[in-house]
């Protein structure tokens, strides 16, 4: 039985580190060399971008490390040093079947604020309209928040909003997701996941990367709420992703559950980090997620946590749910001021004037949540 994909006009591939080392925990130069060849394979058409891991895993053998360290100093000198062989290796074998390959490192603040979210995008076009593979990886080496937090299947889902890709490819050292643990007894592999917390998702198994399944299904969530198609897929599988684009029912689809946003919507419902929530009636979530209108005051219930005018917030509704994320034109210490008021009533309430709508619809994106 094959699978009916979207077409696939741009790729993201993300390959983490389990399925790049070796028996003994180092990069292994056979299996760089595979997700290469496969990649080149279906690059003739389309745009790919491949985010990759390993760069502290290729840092232990120059640095005498056996393993992992657990400490930041050491992750980042094992990244500092493991970044330049990984991406040396990588323009060696991309040229080799005549493509360039691009270095791209990216932090949290490269897609959390709007000035780098927009110049790391127009880097990617560039590079994309180029011909080039831009080769992604987190900024280990000073963004010690991803170290300790990040993992890069979440990377690849924001780098896949970013440049608006028609599908994400999680490559993995499993054949997809399981219903439960691959190692508990009676697990079964899922074909098609449109029920993201269906899942008992396990974290790292390997001990070499910091992801595992709960960070894939997040990054599905991230990316199919963004209208991108996600598929988590064998690593080792020879010709993986010519025959996952053929329709071969390899690994676990995850279709596309929200319609593709413009550049600053997509930038707003799912890559903005919220400063705090404002919470709100159903009469204004009904308005607001079933009828796109603004965010009124006459809605407002309360705000939650310190922001400011202009921050990302999120929406809540009556069940404590978010369901919507915007831009507000309001503080956290002037919301509670005009929380249920009508308009008539806001005109000379002092310290205004309070013209605006708290978010206006233009600034605001009903987004499926899928968080536990």
């Amino acid at each position: 039985m094959s699978r009916s994909l979207p077409a696939v006009r741009r790729l993201v591939v993300k390959v983490g580190s389990a399925a790049l080392v070796d028996d003994e925990g180092r990069v292994s130069s056979r299996r760089m060399a595979k997700v290469v060849r496969e990649l080149a394979e279906v690059a003739e058409g389309r745009s790919c971008v491949l985010v990759s891991s390993g760069a502290i895993a290729a840092g232990l053998g120059p640095l005498g490390l056996t393993r992992r360290p657990r400490d930041i100093p050491n992750l980042q000198a094992a990244a500092a040093v493991g970044q330049g062989h990984l991406m040396e290796a990588y323009a060696r074998l991309f040229a080799r079947r005549g493509l360039v390959a691009a270095q791209v490192l990216l932090t949290q603040d490269d897609v959390m604020h709007r000035r780098q979210f927009v110049n790391a995008r127009n880097t990617f076009e560039r590079l994309l309209a180029s011909g080039a593979i831009p080769v992604v990886n987190e900024n280990d080496t000073v963004a010690t928040e991803e170290i300790r937090f990040g993992d890069n299947d979440r990377l690849a889902a924001l780098v896949a909003v970013m440049v608006k890709a028609d599908l994400l490819v999680l490559l993995s050292d499993v054949e997809g997701i399981y219903d439960r643990d691959p190692s508990r007894t009676g697990a079964r592999l899922i074909p098609e996941l449109r029920d993201l917390l269906a899942v008992d998702a396990a974290g790292s198994r390997s001990g070499i990367g910091s992801g595992g399944m709960r960070s894939k299904i997040e990054a599905a969530g991230i990316a199919s709420s963004a209208g991108t198609g996600v598929l988590v897929a064998p690593a080792s599988r020879r010709r993986v992703l010519a025959r996952v684009l053929e329709g071969e029912p390899l690994g676990t689809w995850i279709p596309p559950r929200g319609r593709r946003r413009t550049g600053r919507k997509a930038w707003i419902g799912f890559v903005t980090g919220p400063r705090g929530r404002i919470l709100v009636d159903a009469g204004a979530e009904l308005a607001v997620r079933e009828q796109g209108r603004s965010l009124l005051a006459a809605g407002v219930v309360a705000a939650e946590g310190e922001f400011q005018a202009g921050d990302a917030v999120d929406v809540a509704g009556p069940g404590g749910g978010a369901f919507a994320r915007g831009i507000t034109n309001y503080g956290s210490d002037e919301v509670p001021v005009i929380a249920g008021r009508t308009s008539g009533q806001l005109t000379g309430l002092p310290g205004g004037p309070y013209d605006k709508e708290v978010i206006h619809r233009d600034e605001l994106v009903v987004v499926e949540r899928w968080e536990r």
